[in-house]
């Protein structure tokens, strides 16, 4: 960074510790754009990202929603691509908003929107839908904190079954195999077999140290270790389905959702998503409308269709186990 663009940066400062929070972002919005007419991109980036945090430390979280937007945008004139130093700047930025006044979801839809298009991701950037969906976790909106952190990183699986546990001790305790599959069912529908199982499994472990009376049983069927909660049927059912899943046995699917017809009787909302399932594993053909894949989940999962749904998903796959009879 050099001398001159460090001076202005300090100046903007000075505007900002003496409380003049108006100068300071609107002076900046011209500094910056002067930088832009130039086409000096790491000018216009380093000062808007310096003062931009130094306004968001201040509490001025209104000129900071502008600003990030802003950043996005020179980000997309400059044709950058979202690496690890670009998002990080964008992340960083996103963690200084209060997340309960929301002012900063334009942001986090307009940095996702950016990396979906300048990135390898279609539907958006992992790291930076991860860090979208722990904003939206903190601030109380599990709906919307659920479509991001399914399509964020392998560390999204834990935060996600966190979210659905700590959602599911204001219920009552015979729900929780609705708030599982709230983590489950979606990662399935993206092609994320690893942390469909990873969050199910990190779901199970609090629910069976917490829930002691619900009566865990840990078994083989055959060779392969499950928690089983004899009082909890459709919570073995999904078990059960992510170890199908592996097998890749169409016959098995028919049978295992044959067995639990009764139960699944009662979340008929899974209805769909299971077809799909079958459709997407077993390639089990099933007629139905032409539906994007996010308006089914947003059907399923309560609220709107998210921004963007993903496109060309590449399975991730766990371990596959031994054979199993689900029968």
């Amino acid at each position: 960074m050099s001398s001159k663009i460090q001076k202005s940066i300090a100046r903007l400062q000075e505007r900002i510790d003496e409380g003049q929070y108006y100068e300071a972002h609107q002076q900046l919005r011209v500094v910056a754009s002067r930088y832009v007419k130039q086409k000096n991109w790491d000018a216009a980036i380093d000062t808007l990202y310096s003062v931009t945090q130094a306004l968001l430390k201040a509490k001025q979280s209104g000129s900071g929603d502008d600003l990030c937007r802003y950043l996005v945008n020179v980000y997309e004139q400059a044709g950058l691509k979202p690496d690890n130093s670009n998002k990080g700047k964008l992340v960083s930025l996103l963690r200084l908003f209060p997340p309960e006044e929301l002012s900063w979801k334009r942001y986090g839809d307009e940095m996702i929107g950016w990396s979906s298009t300048a990135g390898e991701f279609p539907a958006g950037d992992p790291d930076l839908h991860e860090a979208v969906g722990e904003m939206y976790a903190a601030a109380q909106e599990p709906y919307d904190a659920e479509r991001h952190l399914v399509m964020g990183t392998s560390a999204s699986a834990e935060h996600l079954a966190e979210l659905e546990y700590e959602w599911y001790t204001e219920d009552e305790a015979h729900t929780a195999p609705l708030y599982a599959a709230r983590a489950v069912l979606p990662y399935l529908l993206v092609g994320n077999v690893r942390d469909a199982s990873r969050s199910l499994d990190m779901y199970t472990d609090r629910l069976a140290k917490a829930k002691a009376g619900l009566g865990r049983q840990d078994v083989d069927v055959p060779s392969v270790p499950l928690q089983i909660f004899p009082s909890l049927p459709l919570l073995n059912f999904l078990s059960l389905l992510l170890v199908t899943i592996q097998r890749g046995k169409a016959d098995s699917f028919r049978q295992l959702r044959k067995h639990y017809a009764v139960h699944l009787k009662e979340v008929e909302s899974w209805d769909e998503a299971l077809d799909r399932i079958g459709e997407m594993y077993f390639n089990i053909t099933i007629r139905r409308p032409t539906n994007p894949l996010f308006d089914m989940m947003g059907s399923l999962f309560g609220g709107g269709p998210p921004s963007s749904a993903p496109a060309n998903l590449q399975k991730i796959e766990a371990t596959a186990p031994p054979a199993v009879d689900v029968d």
